[in-house]
């Protein structure tokens, strides 16, 4: 090696221990050429490749790797080798070419100490493998006894694994509080650096969907901060960085900031694309979606959900909710009823439940509107996640505003507002806020029907929620596009189905209002036309050519 080999190496030693990780590839690159590299450096430099995105590369360092620790008859040291690049064939969805690492390491390892860290490590396929097909308690067991190992032997990354892991698992059986306390101690380890990074940004991002699935919010913002921070002090880290942008959106939609959020997903959707990376871009692709329908955006949320799905990620429930959106009522109700029959992600059950509620009751369904919302409150009553009180409180109003219980819908919504706001949650906090108004419509208090209607409004407006406020504006009967009579649109809706003989229970059922609603309608509509009957009504809509609109 000569001397200038020698101040590469040294360079690239010093960028890699400093997380510049671009430029520790470039003088790994330059001290590389000479081929004279030990195993401890081709590590170190397999490891920056794969943090800047060049996963070919890094799989070709860590085989050379594998090979120069066999020829110095390093066994063990091969054979954890032969797991990491394993465990990078594992992260990239080719599971042939992992499981024959698998096997090497195995091999190799052969009737080592029971104890030894890579004994621990090869269990970790195993036991993912178990969480995967639903076997959790078995993926339970597999993971405390990796996680024994890790404690014997002091072994960072295989102590990291085997936490993780086991807070999955405890999930998954349903012990979300034991399985959350697991992961932030996981998490201690993380943020205190002990971990190596490409290990750290695995569990940083793993943990964080645990907090999605969970309904944890608290935690959610709280780890997606730290992911953030960690991200930032690697300037030229591209792995890692698309699921946290990804992660800060979910969190920025939430709070009301869907400009931020926007840009975060765009972002996203770029770091995405350098790496070819499928899975995450998909979700990129739906969070973009979801924000394109809360604005109203159709077309551009249509093209989000299609790419979203063509990238493996499933498009429920908010291709449902669009198709709501969209009048397209009965493709809604088909979508949310296959969602909720295949067997899925259980936490994205909840979410499946709270729309199912919204479209069934659209669909007059009221009876399925109830067994959703019934369900959804079990799942919230056995967690203690405040998100899924609030969605299961508006669920459950909303069925008893179907149901013309507006009284009791009120003491429901009043709940759910009360955690929206705890949980900084402005557009959820609206929309909760319209359905008091039309309980205080159907109670008779107009002045409180209009302050909540008012303050809804106002945060629909600032969010730019269309198609939220076009339905207030129906609501309140004050849109600027009336009909003749100076009828408005919900007014025109329901002189039609009079006039197509409807009573005031089917015209209910068929706008989801109450028949009280209906009646203040049909009074309206007589004092603003000066007639007194149905059957005035009806020639009306004829002799004005309302029916063929």
């Amino acid at each position: 090696m000569t001397m200038t080999d020698t101040a590469a190496r040294e360079l690239a030693l010093t960028a890699f221990h400093a997380q510049s990780w671009s430029a520790a590839c470039a003088h790994f690159d330059e001290a590389d050429r000479t081929e004279d590299l030990g195993p401890d450096d081709l590590e170190c430099y397999a490891q920056a490749l794969s943090l800047v995105g060049r996963d070919d590369a890094c799989v070709r360092v860590l085989d050379r790797s594998y090979h120069s620790r066999l020829d110095d008859g390093d066994r063990e040291q091969a054979a954890e080798c032969a797991f990491w690049l394993a465990f990078n064939q594992m992260n990239r969805g080719q599971m042939a070419s992992a499981g024959g690492w698998l096997g090497r390491a195995g091999e190799l390892l052969g009737d080592g100490a029971d104890d030894a860290p890579l004994r621990g490590l090869l269990l970790i396929p195993a036991a993912l493998n178990a969480l995967l097909t639903g076997d959790s308690d078995a993926a339970r067991l597999l993971f405390e006894k990796a996680q024994r190992i890790g404690r014997i032997s002091g072994h960072p990354e295989l102590r990291a694994l085997s936490g993780l892991g086991l807070g999955q698992a405890m999930i998954a059986m349903g012990k979300s509080a034991e399985g959350m306390a697991q992961l932030d101690a996981v998490m201690v380890a993380i943020t205190a650096g002990e971990v190596s990074p490409i290990v750290s940004g695995l569990v940083y991002c793993a943990v964080i969907i645990a907090c999605h699935d969970t309904y944890d919010v608290g935690r959610a913002a709280e780890w997606t901060g730290e992911l953030t921070r960690w991200c930032a002090s690697q300037p030229d880290l591209v792995v890692f960085r698309g699921e946290c942008l990804v992660h800060r959106a979910q969190i920025l939609v939430l709070n009301g900031k869907w400009t931020e959020a926007t840009e975060q997903v765009q972002r996203a959707s770029e770091c995405f694309g350098a790496l070819v990376d499928q899975v995450g871009i998909g979700m990129a692709y739906y969070e973009a979606a979801e924000l394109h329908r809360l604005r109203g955006e159709f077309a551009a949320a249509e093209n989000s959900y299609r790419r979203a799905s063509q990238s493996g990620h499933e498009t429920q429930p908010g291709l449902a909710l669009l198709r709501l959106a969209q009048g397209r009522v009965e493709t809604a109700m088909s979508g949310i009823r296959r969602a909720l029959d295949e067997r899925g992600k259980p936490g994205d059950r909840p979410r499946h439940l709270a729309a199912c509620v919204e479209i069934a009751l659209a669909h007059a369904d009221v009876v399925l509107a109830r067994t959703a919302a019934s369900e959804l409150a079990d799942i919230a009553a056995a967690s203690t996640a405040r998100l899924l009180d609030a969605m299961s409180a508006q669920a459950w109003g909303e069925v008893l505003l179907a149901e013309e219980r507006p009284r009791d819908a009120l003491d429901e919504l009043r709940r759910a507002d009360d955690v929206w706001r705890s949980l900084g949650a402005p557009y959820q906090r609206a929309r909760v806020r319209a359905l008091q108004g039309r309980c205080c419509q159907d109670l008779g208090d107009m002045d409180a029907a209009e302050m909540e209607l008012d303050a809804a409004a106002d945060v629909f407006r600032l969010l730019g929620a269309r198609p939220d406020m076009l339905a207030l504006r129906s609501l309140r009967g004050i849109d600027a596009e009336t009909g003749p009579g100076g009828l408005t649109p919900r007014e025109v809706e329901v002189l039609r189905a009079v006039a197509t003989g409807c009573t005031n229970r089917a015209i209910a059922e068929q706008f989801v209002l109450s028949e009280k609603t209906v009646a203040r309608h049909l009074s309206n509509i007589f004092s603003k036309l000066e007639i007194s009957s149905r059957s005035a009504a009806t020639a009306y809509a004829y002799e004005n050519r309302l029916m063929n609109r």
